[in-house]
């Protein structure tokens, strides 16, 4: 099992070296050869992962006792991974850069391509102002029926607490009346 583990890390060595080597000419290509260049960097880190996967599950099979060796060094390798996805996602930063410098011209700073943008984005401010005055006065207008709605719950309380307190008063004189009339009728 450790043979195969052996074997495993060479492939991987030899993997992240050439990854890195391919890393380090994506900025300095252009056109069709940089696109290919960038497509070809992501097939081998997804070879590099499976690479690992594969390395995980022989350090699985592996007896506890000498386990620990080789689960030192695969965090080494997930480290060295993680770097060299770093290093991709950077270059390909820079890689953006270009392909957006190139889609706007040459320098990147046409004054009427900046002027476009900056009509559009004054457009754009226009309507989120005027959408959030109009949230405005939803929300104003809202309150004001939130206020009369309370306004109206109060006085229908008080009509509700008078009218129970006439139930009761009426209660208590129909058990007087009642108490009159059966003294009345024994007599």
């Amino acid at each position: 099992m450790s043979s195969d583990f052996e074997g495993y890390e060479q492939d991987f060595a030899v993997l992240t070296a050439e990854i890195t080597n391919r890393i380090g000419k994506v900025p300095k290509l252009l056109g069709d050869e940089k696109k290919q260049m960038v497509s070809n960097v992501e097939k081998h880190l997804e070879e590099a992962r499976e690479l690992l996967e594969q390395m995980e599950l022989e350090v699985r099979e592996i007896p506890p006792q000498s386990r620990g060796m080789y689960s030192s060094r695969m965090r080494s390798y997930k480290q060295e991974m993680e770097k060299l996805e770093v290093d991709f996602k950077r270059s390909r930063i820079a890689y953006s850069d270009e392909v957006r410098n190139e889609l706007l011209g040459d320098d990147g700073n046409s004054s009427e391509i900046q002027r476009a943008h900056l009509l559009d984005n004054t457009e754009r401010l226009e309507r989120s102002s005027r959408r959030l005055e109009a949230g405005y006065q939803i929300a104003v207008e809202t309150e004001q029926i939130g206020q009369e709605m309370l306004e109206n719950l109060s006085h229908d309380r008080e009509k509700i607490q008078r009218a129970r307190e006439r139930l009761r008063e009426t209660d208590a004189n129909l058990g007087k009346s009642s108490r009159i009339l059966t003294g009345m009728l024994r007599r």
